[in-house]
């Protein structure tokens, strides 16, 4: 049987418009899905670095302070640079009496808690990194 153009065909297969309209709906949201996912990643990434760097830079303050020799109870700050900022906290937390033995010779020793803090804004937050340390040195001369 040979069909002509004024009889619909009954075997021919095809899309609907609503067929075709929720299969873009469909790609669409997996789309937005692998953006956010993408984007998620690079943010994480992003924090990842910034956290590195702050642990660097305390670091690098707690050693600078090591080597000034001189540690006093106090508080400085200061500006780090690319958005960083920094505070380093010394305060004693004990003292030897001063005829007790130490080990350098000195007739008093003192343990101070030094903090290192590196604090930086990533978007709308506030984010900071802080290294502790204890160092024993010779107790300050009371007067």
């Amino acid at each position: 049987m040979l069909l002509t153009p004024a009889e619909p065909s009954r075997g021919t297969a095809g899309f609907t418009l609503l067929e075709v309209v929720i299969a873009l709906v469909i790609a669409m949201l997996a789309l937005v899905g692998l953006f956010e996912a993408g984007r998620g990643g690079l943010f994480a990434a992003d924090t990842a670095s910034r956290v590195d760097e702050a642990v660097e830079r305390a670091q690098s303050h707690l050693a600078a302070f090591a080597q000034s020799g001189v540690i006093a109870s106090g508080l400085a700050a200061g500006d780090d640079g690319d958005g960083f900022r920094w505070e380093l906290r010394a305060r004693p937390l004990a003292r030897t009496a001063a005829g007790a033995a130490a080990p350098n010779g000195s007739s008093a020793m003192a343990i101070y808690a030094i903090d290192s803090t590196i604090a930086w804004r990533s978007g709308l937050r506030a984010r900071s990194v802080t290294l502790e340390t204890r160092r024993l040195v010779p107790a300050p001369s009371q007067q």
